[in-house]
């Protein structure tokens, strides 16, 4: 398989030289096509922090980021926004889908805005709609779904254009327990059957043991990894709880 990311020896600073935080130290993996990789850590542990520099909304203080061999940390400007909407699709925890328009709507956008031609437009929606099970909600809007179900949409708007990578931060947050695992199940589905590249944060152990890896960062340093290799889920979100554990946190709310 072939590197989709390489994040290569990054660091993050905050402030000025007389009050200097440093929220990422010297940070490196790689993500290869098709995996679902995790990202679990305490709060200020530089997790959000590393997610906002791979999706390019900040800035790294050195070292690189590559994306399908693009060095996005040397990318500005209108080269940086078409990287952004081409390449990398999101998913929010507060959905961020746009109230006046339809579900179908927002998910049509970015296709839309790339000016593809509406009957490819109609079929690639319909098709990722049929996947996620959200077809009987294409016409309504926002304010007429539930959580799950704008989740679901937006995971579908992150799908559409065939993204090289998929960037989920905490996406379960905003879900009761049911429309969480539908999502969780979508997501799989994506990962599975459409071949997505997935990097999800997370401080749900549940929603981690999805994946197929994780990395846990403490101190804004990568301090474990597991992956799942062949254990089942039950036996995934064990370990994933142990590790938690050796970090102090709380197995009933992880981190």
């Amino acid at each position: 398989m072939s590197s989709v990311l390489k994040v290569d020896n990054i660091e993050k600073y905050y402030g000025s030289k007389a009050n200097l935080t440093k929220a990422i130290d010297r940070i490196s993996f790689e993500v290869e096509e098709g995996e679902y990789i995790g990202i679990m850590g305490a709060s200020g542990s530089g997790k959000t922090t590393l997610l906002n520099c791979i999706s390019t909304i900040d800035h790294v203080t050195a070292g690189n980021i590559m994306i399908n061999g693009m060095d996005i940390t040397k990318l500005k400007g209108k080269h940086l926004s078409r990287f952004r909407r081409e390449e990398l699709g999101f998913i929010f925890q507060d959905f961020n889908l746009l109230d006046t328009l339809t579900a179908f709507e927002n998910i049509a956008l970015a296709l839309t805005i790339m000016k593809i031609p509406a009957r490819e437009i109609e079929d690639r929606v319909r098709s990722i709609a049929e996947k996620l099970m959200i077809t009987e909600v294409l016409n309504k809007y926002p304010y007429q779904m539930s959580g799950g179900q704008k989740q679901r949409v937006a995971s579908a708007r992150a799908m559409i254009t065939n993204p090289s990578l998929i960037l989920a931060d905490e996406p379960t947050g905003a879900l009761d327990s049911k429309a969480a695992r539908m999502l969780l199940d979508s997501m799989e589905t994506m990962n599975v059957e459409l071949n997505a590249t997935i990097l999800m944060v997370t401080h749900d152990a549940f929603t981690a043991s999805y994946c197929k890896r994780i990395l846990f960062i403490k101190d804004g340093k990568i301090f474990n990894e597991l992956v799942r290799g062949n254990d089942s889920r039950k036996r995934f979100f064990d370990r994933i709880i142990e590790v938690v554990t050796l970090l102090g946190g709380d197995s009933t709310n992880v981190f």
